[in-house]
């Protein structure tokens, strides 16, 4: 009875082997689903590489694998497919190496062996690999560097000293982009530094020219706009490709240590003001009252005086025309010169006449004084003449 060295799923273990293959274990091994339906590892080997000898323009080898004989030639060829798919894919990786993009806030600095090239615009750019090189740089974007504000570097930058010998403690910021790229990129080794060092400089320059008072008050706007324009003037002779875009001066007070001190020093400055003002105002009130009282009184002795002029004037020439009437006739003259002045002196005062030759018992006369009320007929023809009109 002849023994089954298949194992347990039966079947033969060697194609065509001999005994001896048997007995030395040459046959396949058992697996989990049967050997006879799942191919050798090493066929899947040799299929791939079979496939792969093709697609590179090799001649395909046969069932024995790449070594068996009657399948062609072996090994890997260069032919005119070959060589054409390798340029190909050079190419395309050249091609890939020197296309570029440009955003619409940026633009690029080409460089040609080294060499400053052109400035390339925002969109789809081409430098030749490795001949020239590109760097994108962000010109629109606004950066920030802020002096003597808490947390910013060298808290101590923002004291300051003004020409009134006062320190006074300053925040600012400095706004910028880029103008020129290509100076921005050779002309500045540290950006930043930069731009905080010329702000920080053309800041206590014009601080040292200011006094105290109009820093803390009115001229801020005044010394961020001079500010402005110092550093980008300082950083255009630096050939820096940068533009200022703004200057924030965000407070400007004592130093922290006096700060107390100084705000009693202003209270009470402002109050010495309000009572200048107060007592300014009185003076000119009082004063204004005094020259019009002033002006009064000289109108009133110059009217004063006219009317005595013209009196004495017009008694002057009444005095004339009289004179020559009484040099005319002075009887005539001297009677009405009486009569007149008796009209003046009596003509205001109360008078009752008397008939002597009556009262004293004269012809006809009974002893009693008849009397003429002129006062009271005056009245009564007054009041007439008053009820008439």
């Amino acid at each position: 009875m002849t023994s089954n060295n298949g194992g347990p799923w039966g079947g033969g273990g060697n194609r065509g082997g001999d005994d001896d293959d048997r007995n030395n274990g040459g046959g396949r091994k058992p697996g989990p689903q049967g050997s006879g339906n799942i191919p050798e590892i090493d066929q899947i080997v040799r299929k791939g590489q079979e496939q792969l000898r093709v697609l590179m323009g090799g001649r395909g080898g046969g069932n024995n694998g790449p070594r068996g004989g009657g399948g062609g030639g072996g090994g890997f060829k260069f032919t005119r497919n070959t060589v054409l798919l390798g340029a190909l894919g050079a190419f395309a990786l050249w091609l890939f190496a020197s296309l570029y993009s440009v955003r619409p806030e940026e633009q690029s600095v080409e460089l040609f062996l080294g060499q400053f090239s052109e400035i390339g615009e925002p969109g789809l750019n081409f430098a030749p690999w490795p001949v020239a090189t590109y760097t994108v740089v962000p010109v629109t974007r606004e950066q920030t560097e802020t002096i003597g504000a808490a947390g910013a570097r060298g808290n101590d930058s923002g004291l300051m000293l003004t020409t009134d010998e006062n320190v006074v403690d300053l925040d600012f910021q400095v706004v910028w982009n880029i103008s020129d790229p290509a100076l921005f990129l050779f002309n500045l080794r540290d950006p930043d530094a930069t731009v905080r060092a010329v702000s920080e400089s053309a800041m206590r320059e014009i601080i040292a020219a200011s006094e105290l008072a109009p820093i803390l008050n009115r001229d801020r706007g005044a010394i961020a706009n001079r500010a402005e324009e110092l550093i980008q003037q300082t950083l255009n002779e630096y050939q820096s490709g940068i533009r200022i875009i703004r200057v924030n001066l965000d407070k400007a007070d004592p130093p922290e240590e006096v700060i107390d001190a100084f705000r009693e020093v202003q209270a009470a400055e402002q109050e010495r003001d309000r009572l200048e003002r107060q007592a300014d105002a009185y003076a000119n009130r009082v004063l204004a009252g005094a020259r019009g009282e002033a002006a009064q009184t000289l109108e009133q002795a110059e009217g004063y005086r006219a009317r005595v002029v013209n009196e004495a004037q017009g008694e002057a020439s009444r005095f004339v025309s009289i004179l020559g009437e009484y040099e005319d006739a002075p009887e005539v003259t001297r009677r009405r010169l009486y009569i007149e002045t008796m009209e003046q002196v009596l003509g205001d005062v109360d008078k009752i006449i008397l008939d002597e030759s009556v009262s004293s018992g004269g012809a006809g006369g009974q002893g009693v004084v008849p009397y003429l009320p002129l006062n009271e007929l005056r009245r009564t023809t007054g009041a007439q003449q008053s009820e008439g009109n």
